[in-house]
């Protein structure tokens, strides 16, 4: 964790700009400020805010930029690694992560990295909050406070959540979540004093996951007005549809049906009534289609040439033939499901070279600025769609609907009827079908595998690898196990 925290106490530093003309012979670089004075002035705090959301944070090329869903898909059955480069993710897709080094660790610095600019930006709003007054400050600025909250828990949840779902056992696993899952550390941390923190479990993380998406939902706008604010910063919908997640990977059926009756329409077409206008696309050609401003995109990371996600992170670039070329679609995966039909235009992401199917959802050339979508409209609908099967234990009509409506944006000729499914188990397998194709290349499938507590399946060289294996969780990072003397292995 030291190194976490001098990375996190530099990155609060320099999370806002100001000009400087003082110094003529030695002037101070004008993006460096102490953090006696950067929640001065409510543009600064903004700035920092900002921050939470920027590469020095989530959107990190080795978190939440691309790495961690990149190898959330290459874990899965649908990807053939091409280069046998341990760089570009071959460890991970041959189970052969290590404690001492490696891509797990990774995204572990960089996620507790992120956690801590969120606890750095809390705490600096708490310690200065009886200076936001008039006249440098609004007299409203309250609210405005209580939003940036809201907006750095629902970071921090986000990251949270991640975390959990790679380096732990499911929730549904091992006794609604009473085995190991991470440390949670809610304070700012600039140096190493507190290193030791032992591991809560599962359902005590997931407490804290909860308790910051529910401060978040009550706080942050309804709307920002604009289509890049909206898919690009937390707002009450996406704050909502983020539980629906949560609740579905905790199994808590109920729960997942409670969030998503507020933003989805009792019948179809299905919207979300108030706050964002979320909706599907009506072309899936058009969720991937640059700007991807869509009001089926609910929060993505976004990126510009000059802010991309830098080298080898990048989800283009990995899946592309014209890119990396590092991982093509496994010729025996879901693209042979005779059920995934060729009248599907979801098939039209897929391009054939050198006698390899790839994908092609990302084609944005380099340097693959293509947003990273963490949540979509059409998530929200499926996990309605299984909650309510698994709730009621039917061919639950709405479910259907649900169904339907996400597999007929991408091919008209298909339409499911309550006759076409024997039982409850067998509509809950038709979920689970299309979202391997709907999300195919967005990180989802080992989070469904890991969730379901089932084996990885055997790809290309790589058996299948059951829940008890040892390799089926990433290992704690060395580096952790190091410096925190309170730290238990997987």
């Amino acid at each position: 964790m030291k190194n976490i925290k001098i990375i996190s106490l530099i990155l609060i530093m320099v999370a806002v700009s100001a000009s400087c003309d003082t110094e003529k012979l030695e002037p101070a670089p004008s993006i460096l400020f102490s953090d006696l004075v950067v929640f001065k002035t409510p543009s600064r705090i903004a700035q920092q805010l900002n921050g939470l959301y920027s590469g020095n944070s989530i959107k990190n090329g080795n978190f939440l930029g691309g790495r961690y869903f990149i190898y959330s898909d290459i874990r899965g059955e649908e990807f053939i690694n091409v280069r046998g480069n341990a760089s570009t993710g071959l460890n991970i897709w041959n189970f052969t992560m290590v404690e001492s080094s490696g891509p797990p660790a990774s995204i572990w610095r960089y996620a507790y990295a992120s956690i801590n600019l969120v606890n750095t930006f809390l705490a600096g709003l708490e310690a200065n909050k009886n200076n936001f007054v008039a006249p440098d400050f609004p007299a409203d600025y309250s609210t405005t406070v209580d939003q940036y909250i809201g907006e750095a828990r629902f970071i921090r949840a986000v990251a949270y959540h991640y975390l959990l779902q790679s380096f732990a056992k499911s929730y549904q696993s091992t006794g609604n979540g009473s085995s190991l899952g991470l440390p949670i550390r809610l304070n700012a941390e600039s140096k190493s004093d507190n290193n030791d923190l032992a591991r809560s479990t599962v359902a005590e993380v997931y407490t804290q996951i909860l308790d910051d998406l529910n401060f978040a939902e009550a706080n942050v706008p309804l709307t920002y007005g604009e289509d890049l604010l909206n898919v690009s910063r937390a707002h009450r919908n996406s704050v909502i549809a983020f539980k629906t997640k949560v609740y579905l990977a905790m199994g808590k059926w109920d729960d997942v049906i409670t969030e998503a009756n507020k933003i989805v329409s009792a019948t179809a077409p299905f919207v979300a009534s108030t706050g964002v206008a979320n909706a599907l696309e009506t072309s899936i050609s058009n969720v991937f289609a640059a700007p991807q401003l869509t009001k089926e995109n609910m929060f993505s990371m976004i990126f510009t040439n000059q802010d991309n996600p830098g080298t080898q992170n990048q989800l283009g670039f990995y899946w592309q033939a014209a890119g990396g070329a590092e991982y093509y679609l496994n010729p025996t995966g879901i693209i042979s499901d005779p059920n995934w039909l060729s009248t599907d235009d979801r098939r039209d992401l897929i391009v054939t070279s050198g006698g390899n199917d790839w994908l092609n959802k990302f084609p944005t050339p380099t340097p693959y600025t293509d947003k990273v979508q963490i949540i979509r409209y059409s998530e929200v609908l499926l996990n309605l769609a299984e909650a309510r099967v698994r709730s009621t234990n039917t061919v639950d009509a709405q479910a259907l609907a649900l169904l339907n409506a996400v597999r007929g944006r991408a091919d008209a000729s298909t339409q499911w009827v309550a006759g076409d499914f024997a039982d409850a188990d067998a509509l809950t397998a038709a979920i689970l079908h299309e979202r391997q194709i709907e999300f195919l290349g967005e990180g989802m499938r080992s989070l469904d595998v890991m969730r379901l507590n089932i084996p990885f399946a055997a790809k290309g060289s790589v058996p299948s690898v059951d829940p008890t294996d040892p390799t089926y969780l990433w290992p704690i990072p060395d580096t952790e196990l190091r410096a925190n003397s309170l730290m238990v292995r997987n």
